[in-house]
This record gives structure tokens, sequence and C-alpha cells, in this order.
């Protein structure tokens, strides 16, 4: 009873962290159609990205041990967000409507790091979370470079109007657009690291609410 237990709650909490990453991928990859809130919306999502991927993928790596799981995991998001993707055009949207993050080459840091440290747990945390912080707003940003006329689309397929408390008076030019990925980066390296021990640490409650 115990194993199946067990399985069963990893399984589940693996699902429910996929489908919210990909949800979270919908509500925030779109930062290119707010145009005079692209890079302010572009730190937000590489800071919601980053801590989203560190923590499911330290949790399911220390829950099996292996190196190599975290990529795998990232693997499992972006086919998520692939098919979200795919649901979108089948609504009659272009296919760059969804961005979908570069997760893998972050996860494949944080494995490497649990890797040349002998599996050591607290240096998966502090190197490997800073290192996802450090390097998805950079892989995103190569991402956003690739879409085809970003501005084109966005005005073509404009958002809903923000409601007018949340509508911008005068765009802070030279505030947060100066340099996102270095924002997006800065924060993403200080807030992973927490949110990375918060997936380790419920990888230990897991197993202590399991074997009470």
């Amino acid at each position: 009873l115990m194993v199946w237990l067990r399985r069963t709650t990893h399984y589940l909490f693996i699902v429910v962290v996929a489908v919210n990453s990909t949800l979270l991928t919908i509500n925030a990859g779109d930062y290119i159609f707010y145009t005079d809130w692209a890079w302010t919306s572009f730190v937000v999502f590489s800071i919601s990205q980053s801590t989203m991927l560190a923590v499911g993928a330290i949790y399911y790596m220390l829950f099996t041990g292996v190196p190599g799981t975290a990529t795998y995991y990232a693997t499992i998001m972006t086919i998520y967000t692939w098919v979200a993707k795919g649901a979108w055009f089948a609504l009659g949207y272009p296919y760059d409507f969804v961005t979908t993050p570069v997760w893998i080459p972050s996860a494949m840091l944080l494995d490497f790091t649990y890797w040349a440290t002998r599996r050591n747990k607290h240096a998966a945390i502090i190197i490997g979370g800073t290192l996802i912080g450090l390097s998805l707003p950079m892989f995103n940003m190569i991402n956003l470079l690739l879409i085809r006329d970003p501005l084109e689309v966005a005005f073509k397929y404009p958002r809903p109007t923000l409601p007018p408390y949340m509508t911008p008076i005068e765009p802070q030019v030279g505030k947060f657009y100066n340099s996102p990925v270095a924002l997006g980066s800065g924060a993403g390296a200080v807030l992973t690291v927490p949110i990375a021990a918060l997936g380790a640490k419920l990888n230990t409650w897991t197993y202590r609410w399991m074997a009470a």
C-alpha cells in the first residue's frame, strides 16, 4: 500500500505542476501583446517561469535521485505547452500566439550541478537554483527574437484591453526597459534559490506524510 501511495502522490504532483506551468505560460507567455509593457511583462514572465521550473524539477530530481530527471521534467512541460499552442492554433490564432519558454537548457544545468557535486542536495538548491534563475531569461530572449514580427502579430491579434485601474498613463521607459534580461536574471537568481529549497522540502514533507 505504501509503495502505491508514494507513487500516486509522486505522479499526481508531477501532473499538477506540469499542468499549472502550462496555464502559467499561456497567461504570462503572451507578453508580446501588451506592447507598451512588453519588457516589463518579460521580466515577470522570466521570474515566474524560473521559479515554476525550479520547484518541480528539483522535486522530481531529488525524488528519483537521478541526474537527468530535471531535464525529463522540463521536456514534459515543453510538450504540454506545445499541445496548448496547438489548441490556440486550432482556434485560428498564429502559432506564435503563446511563447513556449525554453525550459530544457536551464533544467540541464540543474541536472549537471547535481551530477557534478556528487548528488549534493544543498549544492543543487544553491548552485542549480541560481543557474536556472540566471539562464532562463537569456534563453527566452533568444526565443523571443525568433518570433516572426511580434509587433505585427500583436496589432493583428490584440489582447483584451486592460481594466482602467491597470491602464498605464505613460509607459515608464527607462525604468524596466533598459535590460529586461539583466533584470530578469538578477531577480530570478535570487528568487529561484528559496523556491528550489521549497521544492526539496516538499519532497521531505511528502515522505513524512506517507510514513505517518
